[in-house]
């Protein structure tokens, strides 16, 4: 079961933290493995992670292609800055429809029973908190797809669209 919070303690960083009932080790390996992430990242009718290069150590780049609703491609790209498998895995991100800066993605993902604790630090929005909102927001999708993933194994093409949860007022 996944449950999330969001949270933004300042105008910088979004927080995501959810639960996935799958070991650490498997939760990461869903980030980095290419054949896994295209499996699970993004929704019939949203969008959608079509490839994945990525050169998973410090310093390594990463670029995901994907297609948007619309039909029209995107792609999103980074270096590694920290890569501590199977607990930590800290990337930076730009997306080619991003008109703001560089930022920065933590993933922090710790042993909790028979699951992982993910937590998701994305900083970096330079007080723009439409957008960190927006992304805390498509954090809690992206775990979602993730969790249905790994723990129903249902891929893009087999779940239902994802709800999420309701958030405290």
């Amino acid at each position: 079961m996944t449950t999330a919070a969001l949270t933004t303690p300042d105008q910088d960083t979004v927080q995501v933290d959810v639960f996935i009932a799958a070991p650490p080790d498997r939760v990461f390996n869903a980030l980095v493995d290419p054949r896994q992430l295209v499996q699970w990242w993004g929704e019939k009718g949203m969008y959608r992670v079509t490839k994945l290069q990525a050169d998973v150590r410090p310093g390594g780049k990463w670029r995901s292609d994907g297609v948007g609703e619309d039909g029209k491609p995107f792609h999103v790209e980074g270096e590694y800055v920290e890569v501590d498998p199977p607990r930590l895995l800290v990337h930076t991100w730009q997306g080619s429809y991003q008109t703001g800066p560089k930022t920065l993605v933590r993933f922090e993902l710790g042993k909790e029973g028979t699951g992982t604790r993910v937590r998701v630090h994305h900083s970096g929005f330079a007080g723009n908190v439409k957008d960190a909102q927006d992304h805390g927001h498509r954090w809690i999708r992206v775990l979602g797809w993730m969790d249905a993933y790994l723990v129903h194994n249902q891929t893009i093409d087999q779940r239902p669209a994802f709800v999420p949860p309701a958030q405290p007022a």
